[in-house]
């Protein structure tokens, strides 16, 4: 995997990857939320929520190999910024309850976007239409969505108090 990020932090490619992924994810997911209510493009909105479905899940599988088989976890990466041992040791110690929070939102998440989708795909007609099934898609699709959104945000959190902030 490659070693270095792109947005001038010492970080890994694919962390600053999956930064701009979680940055990305919520204004498309509310342009499928949009394509859906106000427009009635059923069609358009199933394509998108399992591309990002898809997406996310090549995308979170690549991270995760990449943090922590190729650079042997995050507190390794935040080794990168060259800190003394006592400031290094603090710094992960400050930025670890981000992470707690995160992850609770993180790990929750592909499974209620499983949920989610299989449960549409096996319910809903081809071509989707609303029917019995969407009242309880309605339900998983906005805990989903929220879910991702405090995935997102707190995830861009993380990475500011772990990468960015001094």
């Amino acid at each position: 995997m490659l070693s270095n990020g792109f947005l001038g932090y010492p970080t890994t490619f694919m962390l600053d990857f999956v930064v701009c992924a979680l940055a990305l994810i919520v204004p498309v997911l509310l342009w499928s939320l949009w394509l859906v209510k106000f427009r009635r493009r059923y069609v358009a909105h199933k394509r998108l929520q399992i591309a990002l479905g898809i997406v996310l899940l090549l995308a979170v599988t690549a991270f995760e190999v990449d943090v922590q088989i190729a650079h042997g976890g995050w507190e390794k990466i935040v080794a990168k910024q060259q800190l003394s041992p006592v400031a290094l040791t603090a710094k992960i110690g400050s930025v670890r309850p981000w992470l707690l929070v995160h992850l609770v939102f993180a790990v929750t998440t592909p499974f209620l976007w499983i949920v989610t989708i299989t449960l549409a795909l096996r319910r809903f007609k081809n071509p989707p239409a609303p029917g019995t099934h969407s009242r309880l898609h309605k339900a998983l699709g906005w805990a989903s969505t929220i879910d991702i959104t405090l995935t997102s945000v707190t995830g861009l959190l993380f990475y500011y108090v772990a990468f960015v902030k001094s």
